[in-house]
């Protein structure tokens, strides 16, 4: 079921040296280079820490995890982090069989991922 607006970036924002991503719909592998794309341009400035609000995805394949784990490994290398918000059971199991759960930091809100 797609969002009354159909776009998976909701909002990129950069606050105080963090880079906000809001995330909503289905994060399949047609979606995926439109994620990338909103992201690049705050990327290439190096942020310590990326936050990826997930409460508003239903569902995400494994190119949308593909896509996660490009940005962690990016965010990773400038010795910053990125954090995951409130991914609903489903995407969250995703993350659970992959084990990619041992990896991201997972947050239930956004002000406990902006402390981490």
């Amino acid at each position: 079921m797609a969002h009354a607006s159909d776009k998976v970036v909701q909002e990129v924002r950069e606050e105080d040296g963090v880079v906000l991503v809001r995330l909503a719909g289905e994060i399949d592998m047609h979606r995926t280079p439109e994620v990338m794309q909103a992201v690049d341009a705050y990327m290439r400035s190096k942020p310590k820490r990326v936050v990826v609000d997930l409460s508003d995805v239903e569902y995400m394949d494994s190119s949308g995890v593909g896509t996660l784990v490009h940005l962690f490994r990016q965010v990773n290398s400038n010795g910053g982090k990125l954090i995951l918000v409130k991914p609903n059971e489903r995407v969250r199991s995703v993350f659970e069989i992959t084990r990619l759960d041992r990896f991201f930091v997972i947050c239930q809100d956004q002000q406990e991922a902006l402390k981490q």
